[in-house]
């Protein structure tokens, strides 16, 4: 394993004890997490739990008619494949990539059965999926009451706050994806916040330029789901 990466980059295998963090280790396997890849399908079954370090996933839903956009984002603070921990044997909705990076994956039965331990594994489980569905209560309301303006400014501090740059690569085909919207509706509202000098864009990716202005356009769901976020893990993991 390269020393560059460690699996204690993500916050949930750093803050399990000693003991449970040898277990896990062996079978920890370093990936490479590249913008756009899918990690599960809707309905699938769960093969791998993944744990992002420095890359950033979201969670899609799928509609009917195959459109669909983001319920949530998971960072080093999470994982990704927590069906596993509810019982559940398929995949309830999509999970791409959405900023590149790095991570590690376990085989899911291996982690059932660290989880069946019920030992403090679990405990940090029970935390994240708590912050995981404010996060997702926060987004529905969020996408039926607010402006697109709104929910792209929203989207683009919660990334950064998961993000070590205030460059973020993505195509604005994957933008309107996570967001829900057409893709000209995205083209023709970055050119609008470049030219008002809130950000820098190209077709892949996006840079903050004025935060303070960025959070002043957000509505109010972005503070008020950092900070309920922000409790609970703190709460969890000890920060």
């Amino acid at each position: 394993m390269s020393v560059a990466h460690s699996p204690k980059q993500n916050q949930v295998l750093a803050a399990v004890p000693d003991n449970c963090y040898a277990r896990l280790l062996p079978d920890l396997e370093h990936v490479e997490m590249p913008l756009g890849k899918t990690l599960y399908e809707s309905g699938t079954g769960l093969n791998h739990v993944y744990f992002p370090t420095t890359s950033i996933v979201s969670m899609l839903q799928v509609m009917d008619d195959a459109a669909c956009a983001a319920i949530a984002m998971v960072g080093s603070e999470g994982l990704v494949g927590l069906a596993l921990f509810i019982g559940d044997a398929a995949i309830p909705n999509r999970a791409i990539v959405q900023c590149a990076g790095e991570g590690y994956r376990i085989k899911s039965q291996l982690l059932r059965d660290e989880i069946d331990r019920a030992g403090p594994l679990l405990d940090l489980l029970l935390i994240h999926t708590r912050a995981l569905i404010a996060q997702m209560v926060s987004t529905a309301a969020c996408s039926r009451d607010h402006s697109l303006e709104q929910r792209f400014c929203r989207w683009l501090l919660s990334t950064l706050d998961r993000h070590s740059s205030k460059q973020i690569g993505i195509t604005q085909a994957l933008l309107a994806t996570v967001l829900g919207a057409r893709r000209e509706s995205i083209g023709a509202l970055v050119r609008q916040l470049g030219g008002d000098a809130l950000i820098r864009h190209s077709g892949h990716w996006v840079e903050l330029r004025d935060r303070a202005e960025v959070e002043a356009r957000a509505c109010e769901c972005y503070a008020l789901t950092r900070m309920e976020v922000d409790r609970l893990l703190t709460q969890g993991y000890g920060k």
